[in-house]
Order: C-alpha cells, then sequence, then structure tokens
C-alpha cells in the first residue's frame, strides 16, 4: 500500500504545464447572472465591446437604495455565458462554457465597478490557445471597467450644481444687484 501511495504522490508532481491546478476555486454562484430577465436586460439595455472569440455584453447593475437589494452582490462584475446550438454539439459547446469560467475565474476584477456582463463566444474560441483568451477576457474586464466608471466630471456634478457660478451675466431672482 505504501508504493501506491508514493506513486499517487509521483504522479501529482508531474503535472503538465496546462493542466488545472490541484485545488480549484469555484465560481461563486454571487458572481454567476443566472436569471433570463438579467441577460435580456443586458442585452437590450446593455453596450457590446468585441474581440477576436468572443463578444461580451454589459450593464452597469442598478443597486435598490431604498431596499439594499444589490448591495451584497454590488462589489464586481456577475458573469452569464451563453453559447448557443449553432456553435456546435454539446461536447464542444460545454468545453468553451469550462474554457471561459476558467479564464473569467483567473481574470475576474475582485472588486470593480458594478456590472452583469454576458460573453457570447464564437466558434473560434475552440481553437483558440487558453493563453489568448485569457488575455483577452483580462482585456475586456478592464476595458469594460474604464467605461463603466464614473467620470472625474460625473463625480464633481452633484458639488459643482450646489455652487453658484462666481461670473455670473445674469443676477439672481431674489438678489438685488
Amino acid at each position: 500500500m505504501h508504493h501506491k501511495g508514493i506513486m499517487a504522490e509521483a504522479m501529482l508532481a508531474i503535472r503538465p504545464d496546462f493542466a488545472m491546478p490541484p485545488v480549484k476555486a469555484r465560481f461563486p454562484r454571487t458572481a454567476r447572472l443566472l436569471r433570463h430577465a438579467d441577460f435580456e436586460r443586458v442585452y437590450k439595455q446593455g453596450r457590446r465591446h468585441f474581440s477576436a472569440s468572443m463578444t461580451f455584453f454589459y450593464l452597469a447593475r442598478p443597486v435598490n437604495v431604498e431596499t439594499g437589494a444589490g448591495a451584497a452582490a454590488s462589489h464586481g462584475p456577475r458573469i452569464g455565458f451563453t453559447v448557443g446550438r449553432a456553435l456546435g454539439g454539446a461536447v464542444q459547446r460545454n468545453r468553451m462554457k469550462r474554457r471561459l469560467r476558467e479564464a473569467v475565474r483567473m481574470s475576474r476584477p475582485a472588486a470593480g465597478v458594478a456590472a452583469d456582463v454576458v460573453i457570447n463566444p464564437k466558434k473560434s474560441l475552440l481553437a483558440a490557445d487558453f493563453a489568448d483568451i485569457l488575455n483577452e477576457v483580462s482585456r475586456a474586464f478592464v476595458i469594460i471597467e474604464q467605461r463603466l466608471a464614473p467620470k472625474p466630471s460625473e463625480r464633481l456634478a452633484p458639488d459643482s450644481a450646489n455652487n453658484k457660478k462666481a461670473g455670473s451675466r445674469k443676477p439672481e431672482a431674489g438678489n438685488p444687484s
């Protein structure tokens, strides 16, 4: 029995570079887009980013201030995948989803912009190297975060609305000049 234990340890030590890590971190349920209505909302109201082997649909996620709904999940993007039957049989579609899930898990920003993202792969994803897929996904998340992040002028807008313009030519209604 001791001999089999040593063989198992030796087999784990000699793993190829492309193998999955031995301790697999899960893709948490809070980070997934699950409801059909959410997918539809992203498709209809969201924006698109195209890359070589996939299309990203994204939309900033609204947070309900009164009820606090969405506050727990607003710490980062929720990701969904759509792989249609036109892309191949079940084996090919499941392989695409596994590759995308792993690329997203490895490159997902920890606490970026609260957004819903739907990734729609192209057939070329099956032939692409995993490093290329990982690079595309990482780059897309950076671009999405840049596009959805509030601009400096938008951050200052509420404060500047309260301040009156100093050089205004029109006198205010209640202020005699």
